[in-house]
């Protein structure tokens, strides 16, 4: 019964519209699963063009398996306020896609001459007389980012592999680069939607039987284990090609850089390490804004017990003078400012003392999405959330969801940039098992960007889901 549910929820949200989501934490997304999460900056804000897991529905057999039906595509113009416009491409879209393969993975967008073009893999239908299988790269065209796209009527003739990624170079070509049986690139002809005909064709044997595959291996150089999901990117004349790739168990992310878009590209390590709670994939972006480059990621934070249900995060992501790239620690906090007027996610911390826990609030594997909790056990628990903005104008009180069964005290304060501390408020949480929203008034308020301790002012169990102030 409760997959039957589960099903119903994740068939009400293919249906969810334009649809703002007001977070800046990690995971970005809070109401769907958002895989293989590609960004991309058109018309001064981050677009983000994830791929859609979902529970497998009865008419899919692999349960076990990754099932995406179709594509939503979200904008920012802050990285914390995202907006859902909705599906934009579903399996049933795709002329010469099956309609029932649920094979809709990691996809890509680009702009050129004013139209953008969204890349994605899916499973071909078969032919008859045919049990089908592998994947073919498709093309949709839309004059906005949000749509509507028109699905290319064929998929890129030659390539037979998942998760494109298209670079358009500064040597004025288009080049695509996508997995399956190693990492390959190829360049495109300006309609984008096509092969140029310059594209090598290699022979691989397979068994007792030769096949041609296309396109130029990149693989060449770079260290042995399992690759895919390619994502390339140009910065002061160096291409870089960043890829998962699994050194041991699961998937760490890794790169290498050349002077030439189709290589021969040099290894130069992991740019983060695999999951450390096991999740199998992480795939990955790269992208900057307003000055700053960005990795998106993803994790099975909504589904830690099952893996093929992940979620799209945010860090920050930096170069050494030389051009490397420097390893990015995964966070919960993400990336952004947090308005202190909004509700804080406190969960999504920057740190917590040892005796402080973190569990979803809710144990019904079905209301995931409402998020999770922090429980501070003594008196020497603590949590710290950074970048949260007061703006200039004075807070005047301080309400907080939390619960304690015996009663507590909390005290909230503010640390300066000089890293001085001043204490807020300090809130009194009535007994109960129950959660509810405590308020009190503050006589000074902090004062532009702060960071906020909450701590355990008398050492009773609490539990907070979230604080705000107004």
């Amino acid at each position: 019964m409760k997959i039957v549910r589960f099903i119903i929820l994740a068939l009400m949200l293919f249906a969810i519209g334009k649809v703002n989501i007001a977070f800046c934490q990690n995971p970005i997304i809070r109401n769907q699963f958002t895989a293989d999460p590609t960004a991309r900056v058109f018309n001064g804000k981050v677009y983000l063009f994830p791929s859609h897991d979902i529970p497998a529905p009865e008419d899919y057999a692999r349960k076990d398996w990754f099932c995406m039906a179709d594509y939503h595509v979200f904008s920012s113009e802050d990285l914390m306020e995202w907006t859902d416009h909705g599906v934009i491409i579903d399996q049933k879209d795709v002329p010469w896609g099956n309609p029932k393969a649920y094979s809709m993975w990691a996809p890509d967008c680009i702009e050129k001459d004013g139209k953008y073009y969204f890349f994605f893999p899916d499973a071909p239908m078969p032919k008859e007389g045919q049990r089908g299988g592998g994947f073919g790269i498709g093309v949709a065209i839309a004059d906005n980012p949000e749509g509507p796209y028109t699905v290319v009527k064929n998929s890129i003739e030659g390539i037979g592999g998942i998760d494109p990624c298209v670079l358009l170079a500064s040597d004025g070509n288009a080049y695509i680069y996508w997995g399956g049986g190693g990492l390959r690139a190829a360049k495109l002809k300006p309609s984008l939607i096509e092969l140029a005909e310059d594209t090598p064709t290699e022979v691989r044997k397979m068994g007792n039987r030769e096949m041609k595959v296309v396109g130029k291996s990149v693989d060449a150089g770079l260290p042995e284990g399992f690759k895919e999901g390619p994502f390339a990117f140009e910065r002061n004349g160096i291409y870089y090609l960043t890829y998962p790739w699994v050194e041991d168990k699961t998937e760490a992310l890794a790169y290498a850089m050349s002077d030439n878009p189709l290589g021969p590209f040099i290894f130069k390590g992991k740019i983060m390490e695999q999951s450390a709670t096991g999740c199998w994939t992480n795939h990955h972006s790269i992208v900057e804004y307003k000055g700053q480059h960005y990795l998106f990621y993803h994790h099975n934070d909504y589904s830690p017990n099952f893996d093929k249900l992940r979620s799209a995060r945010i860090d920050s992501l930096s170069f050494n003078a030389d051009g490397t790239i420097k390893p990015v620690i995964p966070t919960l906090r993400g990336v952004g400012i947090s308005d202190a007027r909004k509700q804080i996610q406190i969960d999504r911390y920057s740190y917590i003392s040892p005796a402080v826990s973190m569990d979803f609030l809710s144990a019904d594997t079905l209301r995931r999405f409402d998020g999770w909790q922090l429980t501070y056990k003594d008196k020497t628990a603590y949590s710290l959330y950074n970048k949260v903005s007061f703006g200039n104008t004075p807070a005047k009180a301080v309400s907080i969801r939390a619960k304690a069964e015996k009663g507590a005290k909390l005290d909230i304060i503010a640390i300066g940039n000089d890293g001085k501390e001043s204490l807020v408020a300090t809130v009194k949480i009535a007994a109960s098992n129950m959660y509810e929203v405590f308020y009190k008034a503050i006589k000074k308020s902090p004062e532009g960007i702060v960071d906020l301790k909450i701590a355990n002012k008398d050492g009773r169990e609490v539990s907070v889901d979230w604080i705000t102030f107004e």
